[in-house]
């Protein structure tokens, strides 16, 4: 079973970003995203969730919009082409520190035990 952890800002933003890369989607459709692709290792409430929305759309790299429904009217976030720009940067710096510590270089000494 995962154990629930807080990622940080950064991380929370990538998540949001590249989620919305895929995809428009409302509060409820990202938080519950989050939860599913990460095995709900990260758990994420709507109060986490919408301040980070609210600075993505200041900053340009997300907007929003209403969609009506049968249910009624959502608030929907796309991702700008502000946003598609970091999403790929951040990527491409995921990437990169991804195969910085998946590559074996000499710092297996580090990891035995000494005793």
């Amino acid at each position: 079973m995962s154990q629930n952890f807080t990622p940080s800002d950064r991380t929370q933003t990538l998540l949001v970003l590249a989620l919305l890369g895929e995809s428009d989607k409302t509060g409820f459709e990202l938080v519950h995203a989050l939860e599913a692709r990460c095995d709900c290792a990260f758990f994420c409430r709507e109060g986490m969730l919408y301040p980070i929305l609210y600075r993505l759309c200041e900053a340009g790299q997300v907007s929003s919009y209403i969609k009506e429904t049968e249910a009624g009217s959502r608030r929907c976030y796309r991702l700008t082409r502000s946003g598609a720009r970091v999403l790929g940067r951040k990527r491409d710096e995921w990437k990169l520190l991804s195969r910085a510590f998946d590559a074996p270089k000499g710092g297996e000494a580090c990891a035995k035990n000494t005793d």
